[in-house]
């Protein structure tokens, strides 16, 4: 495949580039208008992404983060309450937009692994109290922002916990792909134990923008109003639809590719002295600890001058690689014998 990149860039997944067939079905695309639901593409689109996870109806949205904000407004009504991960994406990079769009309460878990149980979700739904909010909906997260994946387990006992008190369950499924492929199951295994979940055709599948939200085809008119409220309605939106579709059809099925190449990175980077949990890399994610006196800034420019762009500290003496389609093997050669030759006293 023709490489699009200038860089091995290992900030995030959000960086891939779309495939020339991609950019050949955008140019080609058969377009309408789809605030009227007249565009043949996305129309495509949302019937192929609700296919692909089992459920009735998909709506397409720029971004996860309109996703998952449609996923809130759509379920809850104003003061009701939200159980979710305290370090989910959500909670912690939607910007707030659940008090501002929803005007609804956070109920946080935090886990050291983030991993959620049905336990603690069950001790945290309120009772029927005047001094209470009502629990209005659960929020999950898989794969988690930590690069770990849900145990299908967790997530069938959690729903099943959530139907027994009547409380709808949304997904934050960004990666569902990588979770799905981690666990060895279709995304619609994990999608049965959800309401609505929404999941991105960028990042990993490498389409150049947006999300399915998905559920039932109730939910999702009810959801396409609320997009037009936020707006989010687009016209002749097939132009980047064709690119969604491509990354469902031929990107899936890739992402081994991907994970692969962050195990082979993470063992190379505990072989050069960094601290990593090999057992938790279980996508394309590596996180790996420095020293307490690792020069982080000098790092950084280091590999920017060397061709590799990163991020930097993730948190604290924490990095963050992430693999994707921009990412060969030799590419992670290339990084280790980068790395190997940086002066680390």
């Amino acid at each position: 495949m023709k490489r699009l990149y200038k860089n091995i860039d290992l900030r995030s997944d959000t960086v891939t580039m779309p495939t020339e067939e991609m950019r050949k079905a955008m140019a080609e695309a058969e377009v309408g208008d789809d605030v009227y639901k007249n565009d043949p593409t996305v129309t495509k689109l949302e019937k192929l992404a609700a296919n692909i996870v089992g459920k009735e109806a998909a709506l397409f949205t720029p971004s996860g983060t309109m996703a998952n904000q449609l996923a809130i407004m759509t379920h809850t009504t104003r003061g009701q309450e939200i159980i979710l991960g305290f370090h989910s994406h959500i909670a912690e990079n939607e910007v707030g937009g659940a008090a501002i769009i929803s005007q609804v309460n956070f109920k946080t878990i935090d886990n050291t692994n983030q991993f959620i149980s049905a336990k603690e979700v069950k001790e945290r739904i309120r009772e029927d109290n005047i001094h209470y909010p009502e629990t209005g909906l659960i929020c999950l997260e898989n794969a988690l922002g930590n690069g770990m994946v849900l145990p299908l387990e967790n997530m069938k006992e959690i729903y099943e916990t959530a139907k027994e008190k009547k409380i709808p369950v949304h997904l934050d499924g960004a990666r569902i792909f990588n979770a799905a492929l981690y666990l060895g199951v279709e995304a619609k295994e994990l999608a049965k134990y959800t309401d609505s979940l929404m999941f991105c055709v960028s990042k990993g599948l490498s389409a150049p923008i947006g999300s399915l939200l998905c559920g039932s085809a109730e939910f999702i008119e009810k959801a396409r109003k609320n997009r037009k409220l936020l707006g989010g309605g687009m016209r002749q939106a097939g132009v980047i639809a064709a690119a969604g579709i491509i990354a469902l059809e031929t990107m899936i099925n890739r992402l081994g590719e991907d994970h692969l190449n962050a195990k082979i990175l993470a063992k190379g980077l505990k072989d050069l002295g960094f601290k990593v949990d090999l057992e938790n890399v279980h996508i394309n994610m590596v996180f790996f600890e420095t020293e307490e006196n690792f020069e982080q800034d000098k790092f950084k420019s280091y590999m920017i001058e060397n061709g590799v762009v990163v991020s930097g500290a993730y948190s604290g003496n924490i990095n963050r690689f992430v693999t994707h389609s921009g990412i060969t093997r030799e590419d992670v050669e290339t990084v280790l014998k980068l790395i190997e030759k940086f002066d680390r006293k």
